[in-house]
């Protein structure tokens, strides 16, 4: 799913927004607590599924095709790839010698022409293109080998695209990538769903907004039930995620969209609650149903699982195999890193970030400054524990710096025009994400 949030499901702790088909599914997989988007927007966090690479090393690290900050900010951005690098194999092109034939249907978002799914590895495309979202969800629209008739909603459509490839290729392995645009903007939504939750106290949550996850909800639902009257449910490998965390204003709008809480800030963030997703994964006879998985992972993580679930030796990656951890076994401690050098549409600054254990570190790169959090203890990351902890807040950030000059992380560059007087102009009217104490 496309920007939806920690907080926004059942199985996650929402209380309001009605997603049936996700519990059920929360009951039959491995539920993960600490699964993370490799960034804190859309376009790297889909590069690092598709390769298992950290988006700094891919040297793609904000949306496509992102936006020049404004004129009078104190940092201008790195230039990074408009598409996703070629010499890095996605998942599909390492698939296809196995005998898969892959499906992309929904987003893609990660170049354009030359650099489209069926580019990449994937035989079919549906609705991919380069571009983040489309300008409806409801037809008249025309996207990529697919035209909505008046009145059709997207949504629906991309569902019943996504079981006709699985009806067209259940006697053969397949890799089905159903990447939905909702719950991205523009909110929309059928109206007698829209008007339900109208009627709820949703608190600072948009209604049109819970309609769009719960039309996720019954998308998942349509696919696990064509899995199970197709037969294929018991050898079929379903993953449920996300690309970075709900947002919570865009674009200095007045009414906020989501709430993450008890996570901080949203999309366009480092903090908690533009990062760490819901992930969900069904395999049968690995995952133990019900199951609870607090160990960290990442997005960079599913690559090299799904390759060698394949029986397919991956290339070198940034992720780990997640089969032991699936099957119950504890992952080794290891450090989790971003790095995001970019002024996002939502507030945030240009920062990057290391996770180890429990323990989490931001550096921000306007001036240098550390936050440090005890993830644990404080999910919300209100209390900045610097002063209290010296030692581990420099051996965290040499680690991140360790790790930028390993992947030679292109750092955003000073501003000859930065104006300190209107330095703040340009993020002015998003909500204050809790400065900590």
């Amino acid at each position: 799913m496309d920007d939806l949030g920690w907080s926004d499901l059942a199985p996650y702790g929402n209380a309001f927004i009605d997603t049936p088909n996700l519990t059920r599914f929360a009951s039959e997989s491995v539920r993960f607590t600490n699964a993370y988007a490799a960034c804190p927007v859309c376009s790297p966090t889909r590069a690092s599924i598709l390769t298992g690479q950290y988006p700094a090393r891919l040297h793609l690290t904000d949306w496509i095709p992102g936006r020049e900050p404004w004129p009078w900010s104190k940092l201008r951005r790195p230039e990074f790839n408009q598409y996703l690098p070629l010499e890095y194999k996605t998942l599909a092109e390492v698939l296809r010698p196995a005998g898969y034939r892959s499906a992309a249907i929904g987003k893609w978002h990660l170049g354009g022409a030359g650099h489209l799914p069926t580019d990449r590895g994937f035989d079919l495309n549906i609705g991919g293109s380069a571009a983040g979202h489309p300008p409806t969800y409801f037809g008249p629209l025309e996207l990529p080998n697919l035209q909505l008739a008046p009145g059709e909603f997207l949504t629906e459509r991309l569902t019943n695209e996504g079981i006709r490839f699985m009806e067209a290729n259940r006697s053969q392995p397949f890799f089905l990538y159903q990447a939905h645009f909702t719950v991205h903007l523009p909110l929309a939504a059928r109206k007698q769903l829209i008007a339900k939750y109208e009627r709820r106290n949703t608190g600072d949550v948009n209604p049109v907004y819970c309609a769009m996850v719960e039309s996720a909800d019954d998308s998942m639902g349509q696919l696990l039930r064509a899995l199970d009257r197709l037969g294929l449910a018991e050898r079929t490998i379903v993953v449920f995620f996300s690309d970075n965390g709900g947002v919570r204003m865009q674009n200095r709008q007045l009414r906020p969209i989501t709430n993450n809480h008890p996570l901080r800030a949203g999309k366009g963030h480092l903090y908690e609650g533009g990062i760490r997703e819901p992930l969900m994964i069904r395999w049968p006879q690995v995952t133990r149903p019900g199951a609870v998985i607090d160990d960290p992972v990442s997005s960079v993580d599913f690559f090299v699982t799904l390759s060698n679930a394949a029986g397919i030796s991956a290339p070198l990656t940034d992720g780990i195999d997640l089969q032991p951890v699936l099957r119950g076994a504890k992952a080794a401690e290891r450090p989790l890193f971003w790095h995001y050098p970019h002024y996002s549409d939502q507030g945030g600054r240009p920062s990057g970030a290391v996770r180890l254990g429990d323990w989490k570190l931001i550096e921000f790169y306007e001036d240098g400054r550390l936050e440090l959090f005890h993830l644990r203890d404080d999910p919300g990351e209100t209390r900045n524990l610097v002063r209290r902890e010296p030692g581990r807040t420099r051996r965290l950030a040499a680690m991140l710096k360790e790790w930028r000059n390993s992947v030679n992380a292109a750092m955003p560059l000073s501003n000859p025009d930065y104006d300190p007087a209107r330095s703040g102009e340009g993020l002015s009217g998003y909500e204050d994400p809790t400065p900590p104490v």
